[in-house]
């Protein structure tokens, strides 16, 4: 079964709570071997960027299984609107 960039996005959204998620199938026929996400939640306050890709990897432990390369981004909210602010 192929993994789709909604069924990642939907998993992320459940697992981490998140408020924001994108997900790019950067795979160069886009069939499901590589992604790029940004993933935004509350759940990474306080927390060190190792831990913040950890919680990630916990989600989609049976997807990544399958993924060939992923990318992430992990951003806390208050991160995110300062990244999204403009400079």
């Amino acid at each position: 079964m192929a993994i789709t960039a909604e069924a990642l996005k939907q998993k992320l959204e459940k697992e981490l709570d998140a408020s924001y998620v994108e997900v790019d199938d950067i795979s160069p026929t886009m069939c499901g071997a590589s992604f790029k996400v940004l993933v935004v939640s509350s759940k990474f306050e306080g927390k060190p960027l190792l831990q913040r890709h950890r919680l990630v990897n916990a989600a989609l432990v049976e997807e990544l299984k399958e993924i060939h390369a992923f990318q992430q981004k992990t951003l806390t909210p208050e991160q995110w609107q300062q990244e999204k602010a403009p400079q």
